[in-house]
């Protein structure tokens, strides 16, 4: 890309692919469990089949990043976009028996997809206009997520899946056409690229030692395994609420992201200490959140949507809090690969929400799975506030 500026022509495109990317994701959040559950699937398998995503983007997310290092962004972005779409066809073409296999392969295009997105943005534009790029880039992830869900509705609604197979194509193919128009010149790989894949085994050494690292951590994915259960089964539980909308609930909660993380920029810590009041409090709003989704049966519609409110602010303010403090605390060589391994807590929060909390809705209920992740919740917050004292004393940890 010739222009440095975040908001030039090269970048608007970009960040319209991004968009294009994540629309297809956004609309089977909805869609998936409604037809799964159609066909018979229970939620333990409805879990494992929209957890396997986030699962598979974990585990791939650090390779990704080597070999986006390796070969460029943009040949790395072709190859994704076509198993991609085929991945795509197979929700079209299959059952349940390849939902699970599509998801799989989704979820390892994802984890390319951010990685060659994010690190083109960075090699791309000067250091000035940087954060600017991820920033819009990670709005436009998010922007799906506000109009998807209730266009996924409609489209269930008015076809079922013959009506989504229509949509997915006309994505799929002009996902395809935007991502295959980029120069093969215009993101260059990064110089000095490791020729070796990352070494993990080794970074997780370094974890045993940072407790700051392990407390964040465990804090992201129980956290996560709430926003997981919300996004997974908020299709099938809506059902249940009397004038209940899940296209509704998630725009809701993903424009309160959307809003908050935009008026938070500059609240959010930033000097590397650990605010245990602040951190706690966010639990709390994510707790009374599950709660009342928890009691929305009971409660009505004015819970079931202030949920959504809740839960959003939780999540727009949790991961920017805790990766701001973890900058500081985390130095030397190790720090990348340390906060990927942090990431990666959350994508598998994100699926254990479905692969854990599934069977627990089979067993007993909706109402009593979100009430156990509210007490996931309030555990983790009672934590935050016990590790105040030993995370200050840890903040100058150095590798």
């Amino acid at each position: 890309m010739t222009s440095k500026h975040a908001f030039s022509a090269p970048f608007l495109k970009l960040y319209t692919l991004t968009l294009l990317f994540f629309s297809s994701n956004a609309m089977l959040t909805v869609i998936l469990p409604l037809q799964s559950e159609r066909l018979g699937a229970s939620n333990g398998h409805i879990g494992l089949i929209m957890g396997a995503y986030m699962f598979t983007c974990m585990f791939f997310r650090p390779y990704a990043g080597y070999l986006v290092h390796k070969h460029g962004p943009v040949r790395v972005l072709r190859i994704l976009l076509i198993v991609n779409g085929f991945a795509l066809l197979l929700y079209i073409l299959t059952g349940l028996e390849g939902y699970l296999a599509a998801r799989v392969l989704q979820g390892v295009c994802t984890a390319f997809f951010s990685m060659a997105l994010q690190m083109g943005i960075i090699d791309s534009l000067t250091e000035e206009q940087r954060s600017q790029g991820l920033s819009l880039y990670s709005l436009f992830t998010y922007f799906p997520s506000i109009i998807g869900p209730v266009f996924a509705i409609g489209i269930w609604e008015w076809s079922g899946m013959n009506g989504f197979a229509v949509i997915t194509l006309v994505i799929a193919l002009v996902t395809g056409l935007f991502g295959f128009s980029f120069p093969t010149n215009s993101m260059r790989p990064t110089n000095g690229a490791s020729s070796e894949p990352p070494k993990m085994f080794e970074a997780l050494k370094l974890v045993t030692r940072q407790r700051s690292l392990q407390l964040c951590s465990f804090l992201m994915f129980t956290a996560s395994v709430l926003f997981g259960a919300v996004t997974i089964y908020i299709p099938l539980y809506s059902l249940q609420i009397t004038g209940g909308n899940a296209g509704i609930f998630l725009m809701i909660q993903a424009f309160i992201i959307v809003i908050v993380r935009l008026m938070s920029g500059k609240r959010i810590p930033s000097d590397g200490l650990w605010y245990a009041a602040f951190v706690g409090g966010i639990f709390l709003i994510g707790a009374a959140g599950a709660m009342l989704l928890a009691l929305s049966q009971s409660w009505g519609l004015f819970a079931f949507y202030s949920a959504a409110i809740l839960i959003g602010i939780a999540q727009a303010l949790l991961y920017p809090t805790l990766v701001s403090y973890l900058t500081f605390v985390l130095s030397g060589s190790s720090r990348n690969v340390l906060l990927g391994l942090f990431i990666a807590m959350a994508d598998l929060g994100i699926s254990m929400g479905g692969m854990m909390m599934g069977p627990i809705a089979d067993r007993f209920s909706y109402s009593t799975m979100y009430a156990t992740g509210a007490t996931f919740l309030i555990i983790s917050g009672c934590l935050a506030f016990l590790g105040g004292k030993i995370n200050n004393t840890m903040a100058s940890e150095k590798f």
